[in-house]
């Protein structure tokens, strides 16, 4: 059966939606969330909770939650217009933005909680080095241990720097934006 021009461009948006609901879920965010961003990006005006709600029959908790988290993740704003008495949403659309704030605010917190981790550990070992009366096979465990947690604090301070890039914009001098292409 053939879809009219209105089912087609329905079809096409839904699969868009779906994709990005798909790919949130990677970053630990909710296919629902996912999905309501999706929305957000191709409506052509700001939302208000209640038209959300209509259209992916949420419930308004769940709608507001969702809205919450995608401001808290700033993929979605809160915007303002003459007139209108309700809150109104609108996702950002710049995906380079989007990309480089999800990404630097789901690093940097698993940044520092596995460096805080490993510098204890590390601080741990040390004072077991320098107990006189430990076993052989324990002190060359131990060394092989901050050996191996010193190559990981390298890789931090990596991964520090490239979020640094991330929002410092610094990244696109090595990996350039595409150029906007004519329709």
């Amino acid at each position: 059966m053939k879809l009219d021009p209105k089912q087609q461009l329905e079809q096409a948006k839904e699969r868009v939606i779906d994709t990005i609901a798909q790919n949130m879920n990677l970053y630990g965010i909710t296919d629902s969330v996912g999905r309501l961003f999706g929305l957000l990006f191709f409506s052509k005006n700001p939302m208000t909770l209640d038209e959300m709600k209509e259209e992916l029959g949420m419930s308004k908790t769940s709608m507001s939650t969702s809205v919450r988290s995608l401001m808290d993740l700033k993929m979605v704003d809160k915007v303002w217009k003459k007139g209108v008495r309700k809150d109104l949403y609108q996702a950002e659309e710049d995906w380079y933005q989007t990309f480089i704030d999800l990404f630097s605010i789901k690093w940097r917190p698993a940044i520092s909680m596995n460096v805080s981790a490993i510098e204890k550990s590390k601080k741990e070992l040390q004072l077991l080095l320098g107990q006189e009366d430990i076993d052989s096979d324990i002190r060359t465990e131990a060394e092989m241990m901050i050996e191996k947690l010193n190559a990981c604090l390298d890789y931090y301070q990596w991964l520090t720097r490239l979020v640094d890039s991330f929002e410092s914009h610094e990244i696109f001098n090595f990996i350039p934006k595409n150029e906007k292409k004519e329709k």
